[in-house]
């Protein structure tokens, strides 16, 4: 297997390439979970691994509970298929909560005050309320809680984080929280050891092949319980060594079909890209400040052909139109220009616009 070959088989088993999947939570489920701190380009994110999927119809599955909004991994917001929000947060939550500690020490936010806001916001969400950011914001100063500067997002993070609040379905642009146990019905709890086999059984399923540390990154596990699920479901895995690296990847993985010309175009936080410690089997690394162009964390949205990153492209919305623009490397061949016009027609499609510049 060649570096090129690991840029298609992620392709395929991110359900990029192939999809297996006929809803947003069987994506969402497959992949383990997928980086949402970007609303709609996540929306995009499931959207895209999906048979003619709209907008809508990933938002319907929010509202109808199936896959859930939270910060279940590495203090980053994601999209969790509803039956794993629980024991994901069980086994990824505290690690991170202990790693915040010192932060929250400078905001105040000590155990008492947690305690005081978790019985505040159990209060005014049960019964099924659903309060916008703003809202919840509100209900803490009227309680003389302050929410200056960051204190007011560490609050909800933390609160998330501890298993009472959750994101509800969004009210107009706005996204709303909702009380966790009301949202989503209560799950079996599968044990610390059958949780991290599952989890590392989704991520190499999901994202293979990839190596451990690509796992340890992606879940924020310590490299020991990383090592500990890898050894669970490593019956279930095929193990390669490439280049010096050990890869993990799915059994009974099929053949690469003919390699094609057809155009990806990813949301800037899509897991294709977010998933792993080391990109250069899709991204050259002469690119790299293209997709991360500032400090902020932020990737761009990038252009995806045979596996690998052949540029970016950005999207302006203009009432009922999009305007869709690449940014390619190097020039696009005529065909890969013909294909990226049906990439961004598929994009137009999901969002409901029509495409208004020719491309």
């Amino acid at each position: 297997m060649t570096r090129r070959d690991i840029a298609r088989y992620r392709l395929l088993n991110q359900h990029i390439a192939r999809s297996g999947c006929k809803k947003p939570s069987g994506v969402v489920a497959a992949l383990g979970a997928i980086q949402a701190q970007d609303y709609l380009g996540s929306l995009w994110s499931i959207g895209l691994r999906l048979p003619n999927a709209t907008e809508g119809s990933v938002e319907q599955a929010i509202a109808d509970r199936t896959i859930v909004r939270t910060w279940p991994m590495r203090g980053t917001l994601h999209f969790v298929a509803a039956t794993d929000v629980r024991w994901m947060l069980e086994l990824l939550a505290p690690r991170v909560i202990a790693s915040s500690a010192r932060r929250h020490e400078l905001f105040g936010l000590d155990d008492a005050l947690i305690a005081r806001i978790k019985k505040l916001f159990i209060g005014a969400l049960q019964g099924s309320r659903q309060l916008t950011r703003d809202e919840m914001y509100r209900l803490l100063e009227r309680a003389d809680i302050s929410v200056t500067g960051q204190r007011g997002f560490h609050i909800l993070w933390r609160l998330a984080h501890d298993g009472v609040i959750c994101f509800g379905a969004h009210r107009g642009k706005q996204a709303t929280f909702a009380l966790l146990d009301e949202w989503l019905p209560k799950t079996q709890d599968p044990g610390r050891d059958q949780a991290l086999a599952e989890l590392a059984r989704r991520y190499f399923t999901g994202h293979g092949p990839a190596t451990l540390q690509d796992f340890v990154w992606w879940s924020g596990l310590k490299i020991s319980d990383a090592k500990v699920g890898i050894e669970m479901v490593s019956a279930q895995l095929r193990r390669e060594t490439i280049d010096g690296r050990v890869y993990w990847m799915p059994q009974g993985m099929a053949a690469l079909p003919k390699a094609s010309n057809t155009v990806y175009l990813l949301p800037g936080f899509d897991e294709y890209m977010l998933g792993y410690t080391d990109r250069s089997a899709s991204l050259d690394p002469l690119h790299t400040k293209k997709i991360l162009p500032g400090n902020n964390g932020a990737f761009s949205a990038t252009i995806v052909i045979g596996g690998r990153v052949v540029g970016t492209w950005k999207r302006v919305f203009q009432k009922q139109e999009v305007v869709i623009t690449p940014s390619p490397f190097t020039p696009l061949s005529k065909t890969e220009t013909r294909a990226f016009a049906a990439a961004a027609e598929r994009y137009s499609h999901f969002v409901g616009k029509r495409i208004a510049n020719s491309i």
